[in-house]
């Protein structure tokens, strides 16, 4: 058999991506990812074909640079980057109104693009990121079965009276006002009707029989996939998805880093691990703030730096491991704590490494992520722009010493997490048949 993989060209989105496709690898079939150059070496290192396809304006190879990116898309990082110093509903804001150049850049073309590859694969199966919106256009369109994947929180599919880009929960320290919520709640409207009109007539012209969609956002495969615990996901919402199966993480095989091997074999003090992602790596003053806090600590600290230099984090001990990327996955298998914005694959990596975290939410689905992670009591949020350096490391003191019952529950989510690897659940849900000592995995109907 064949799967075809459709990714952005972004490392956090292919990465995930890319370990699901190993249990059709590991089952002997063919695999090709169609993705943009950017993330060439990934496909390559993972040993799959590669198909070029172009899903939008920007890439990312590992760590983003407004500078590095074309013209237009520089500009439009630069805009995110200062919406998230003035907070979570600016943030939120400029978000949405980026959504429709972000979301559905040149449609049409992407969609046709799509078709053309899907005739030279002859893929059996077809797994496509859920946020390449254009991507599952053309594959709608032309009568492709395919899944897709929600890489980031399941809220990224709306269900019920849910609007796309406004959080359905946040974090105990995060409390918007009402009025600025109820103003992104109508700007959020707003746009999903603009999305949706957009998407319908890229769908019309695709397939003129088609039925025209209420709300694009809402829209889903054959297969949902959420690369997410079922454990953190409350049952009322879970009721109202359709045909899904949770993937609980897709935790990567990393390749040995001497360096790093040879730091975490230096002394067993407890380790905290601290990353900010790709992106968001950018905002140099939070990273400061965090490495400040945890200097006051007995903790030895892996910090990847990113975008922010060096010099701009203040005086850091000699005996910290500090590099603009880390193996987070190696490193969260000997950590005692993360310390993370709270994007997606920082925290199903970290639960299945059954690690607390110390979150600071920034954007999108990282409210929610965070505070659902309260909710189980396996971490803690804070503003990443009002939280001071001694609330930072109260709150890092705190989730070392996690409570009995947390820490039972984290490990009991994490032995669960590794027990069947997200791989092998969306091997299962895919093709219906179990895949290298694959465990059944139940989907539900809405």
């Amino acid at each position: 058999m064949t799967l075809l993989v459709i990714s952005p060209d972004y490392a956090s989105h292919l990465l995930p991506l890319a370990t699901l496709a190993t249990a059709w690898a590991d089952a002997g079939d063919r695999v090709v990812v169609a993705t943009g150059p950017a993330t060439d070496a990934i496909v390559r290192r993972f040993g799959f074909e590669r198909e070029d396809l172009r899903l939008g304006r920007g890439s990312n190879p590992g760590v983003i640079r407004a500078e590095d990116q074309p013209r237009g898309e520089d500009d439009a990082l630069r805009g995110f980057f200062e919406a998230t110093r003035r907070g979570a509903v600016p943030t939120l804001t400029f978000q949405a109104d980026a959504r429709g150049n972000d979301l559905l850049w040149e449609p049409l073309r992407v969609a046709r693009d799509v078709r053309d590859v899907v005739e030279r694969v002859g893929p059996d199966h077809v797994v496509v990121d859920h946020l390449a919106f254009g991507a599952r256009l053309g594959l709608s369109g032309t009568g492709v079965s395919h899944a897709d994947v929600v890489l980031g929180h399941p809220s990224a599919l709306t269900v019920g009276d849910e609007v796309y880009g406004l959080p359905p929960a946040w974090p105990n320290r995060l409390q918007p006002d009402l009025d600025a919520l109820a103003h992104l709640r109508r700007r959020c409207e707003i746009v999903r009707d603009a999305f949706t009109d957009q998407w319908n007539a890229v769908l019309s012209a695709l397939d003129p029989s088609a039925t025209a969609s209420e709300d694009a956002f809402a829209e889903t495969g054959d297969v949902l996939l959420l690369n997410y615990p079922a454990e953190l996901h409350p049952p009322e919402r879970t009721a109202l998805l359709p045909h899904h199966a949770f993937l609980g993480s897709s935790v990567r095989t990393e390749e040995p880093d001497a360096e790093v091997e040879d730091w975490l074999a230096r002394d067993d003090a407890p380790v905290a691990y601290v990353s900010l992602g790709s992106f968001l790596s950018v905002r140099g003053d939070v990273l400061a703030r965090i490495a400040e806090a945890l200097a006051g600590l007995d903790v030895r600290v892996a910090l990847a730096s990113g975008s922010t230099p060096r010099e701009e984090l203040g005086p850091l001990p000699p005996s910290w491991l500090v590099r603009p990327e880390l193996p987070q996955v190696t490193l969260l298998g000997r950590a005692a704590l993360a310390v993370s914005h709270g994007g997606n694959n920082s925290v199903t990596e970290a639960m299945a490494a059954g690690v607390p975290m110390l979150l600071l939410p920034l954007s999108t689905d990282q409210f929610a992520g965070a505070a659902a992670l309260e909710e189980a009591g396996l971490g803690e949020a804070h503003d990443p722009n009002g939280a001071t350096v001694d609330d930072l490391r109260h709150a890092a003191r705190r989730l070392l010493h996690l409570a009995p019952e947390a820490a039972s529950r984290l490990s009991r989510l994490s032995a669960d997490l590794n027990r069947t690897p997200g791989a092998q659940r969306a091997y299962r849900a895919v093709t219906g048949a179990a895949g290298p000592a694959a465990d059944v995995v139940a989907t539900t109907g809405r």
